[in-house]
């Protein structure tokens, strides 16, 4: 990676003219699952949220319980959602800034073929026709080898019998589980951070119409943040049988995480200099630049939770859980917002969204859900840390199981209406995407803006 104002150009300008069209339609097959998959991800959320906060709803067949959906939210949310965000993003953005089509033949298979997509993405950067390499292409190939190094060591196993089922895995016991955190931590350090660090780095500075703030912030940001990450996991393994060293090894290079991450998210705010008016015209925008604060805030809190200390009050409590999901849903998905609501135009041919006002609706509808689901999460999950660490004068336990349980109602019936806010604001979304994708001309009192001077060169 060099430095350079060409390469700045690469996101914020147009893009130099090429010799071949480039491949938007398999592009367009990913957002249509990325936002299909959206709404079934965050309708099942609902519906979990309602069942903890009304066990009635457990009721009736056994794949509609809490223990069913649960992993079918957390699949599509993660890998559906969140795969074919990244698999669209990234196959439309090493195009534009490699100026050169898709290598080799691609269709809808490289979702299930990830070695397929590591050649289409790498051989696209080695026939590119621009001598730099754009950060955003960087993010994009650390999360592709390393999830693919990740799923390999994860699941290494030895057969039982040649033609027997069961299997054990490879190492047993305590170093298991930190193999099993090495994957789990690093599933998150690599495919949620880095993929959609490399959407941030290419769609920022594309809607803001602005270079990189700096470039060479963000070759620190990458070589920091690939180092580190990767020995963090233990810090998921506190007051287990883990050697004391490796708990404080997780914990240690956690907290040297924060440097790296805070200059990402100084790098994509500080992009916006000069250009913080576009936020009022141009509501998607608005998403990737609030899910940068909301990256900020997440990856601030997590170097602090994985301190022996306070993983004592949060482990195994609610806290952990809006923290999860303040980095799921403000970073993830709205960065992946942004990012749709950018390509839709784009791929589909159109002079703007169908309604810049629906686009608004949808940003402080769903802002206002993820600000009611972590801020009740939050304080269910420290009232019941401090609920199962309480002793009376004679030393015994001071509130049972069920009485945390029945104090934490209110706050799962409050989680439960910020994922209906959230889910409603992805509704509007589908609608006014499908409207965009049809080219239905907007409603009177629903002015869009004027297209961006460069929407022609993009297509």
């Amino acid at each position: 990676m060099t430095t350079g104002s060409s390469v700045g150009a690469a996101a914020g300008a147009a893009e130099a003219p090429r010799a071949e069209p480039y491949n938007e339609e398999v592009v367009r097959a990913f957002v249509i699952a990325t936002m299909f998959w959206g709404v079934v991800a965050f309708l099942a959320g609902v519906y979990i949220a309602l069942q903890l906060a009304f066990p009635a709803l457990n009721l009736g067949l056994e794949w509609t319980t809490f223990g069913r959906l649960r992993p079918v939210h957390t699949s599509a949310a993660v890998f559906a959602f969140g795969g074919n965000a990244l698999l669209g993003t990234s196959l439309f953005v090493v195009q534009r800034t490699c100026r050169a089509t898709l290598w080799g033949y691609v269709d809808l298979w490289l979702t299930l073929v990830w070695v397929v997509y590591l050649l289409v993405f790498a051989g696209t950067i080695l026939r590119r026709r621009e001598p730099h390499i754009y950060v955003a292409n960087w993010f994009y190939l650390a999360f592709i080898l390393t999830i693919a190094l990740l799923h390999i060591g994860n699941n290494l196993v030895v057969p039982v019998s040649w033609f027997g089922t069961k299997s054990y895995s490879v190492p047993a016991g305590v170093q298991s589980a930190m193999i099993q955190w090495w994957y789990g931590h690093n599933a998150v350090g690599f495919f949620l951070t880095a993929g959609f660090l490399g959407i941030m780095y290419y769609f920022i500075p594309k809607q803001a119409e602005r270079p990189v703030y700096s470039y060479r912030l963000s070759i620190v940001h990458f070589w920091t943040l690939i180092f580190l990450y990767i020995w963090a996991g233990p810090h998921h393994l506190h007051y287990t049988a883990l050697p004391d060293w490796a708990q404080t090894l997780g914990m240690t290079f956690s907290i040297m995480l924060w440097m790296p991450s805070w200059g990402g998210m100084i790098n994509g705010l500080m992009t916006l200099s000069g250009a913080w008016d576009k936020l009022r015209t141009n509501p998607g925008l608005r998403f990737t630049v609030a899910s940068v604060g909301f990256y900020g805030m997440a990856t601030f809190e997590g170097p602090v939770m994985s301190i022996r200390a306070v993983n004592g009050l949060s482990h195994y409590t609610d806290w952990t859980i809006g923290h999860v999901h303040s980095g799921a849903l403000g970073w993830v998905a709205f960065v992946s917002f942004g990012a749709v609501y950018y390509l839709v135009p784009v791929l589909w041919k159109r002079r703007g969204l169908y309604s810049d006002r629906l686009c608004a609706w949808h940003f402080w509808i769903s802002t206002l859900g993820i600000v009611l689901y972590i801020t009740s999460m939050w304080v269910s999950g420290i009232m019941q840390g401090l609920m199962w660490r309480a002793y009376d004068e004679l030393g015994f336990l001071q509130y049972s199981f069920v009485e945390t349980v029945a104090a934490m109602h209110p706050f799962y019936v409050i989680r439960a209406l910020g994922g209906l806010f959230f889910l409603s604001g992805a509704l509007i979304m589908v609608y006014n995407l499908w409207q965009t994708a049809r080219g239905t001309a907007a409603p009177a009192r629903i002015a869009m803006r004027p297209p961006s001077p460069n929407l022609a060169a993009a297509n």
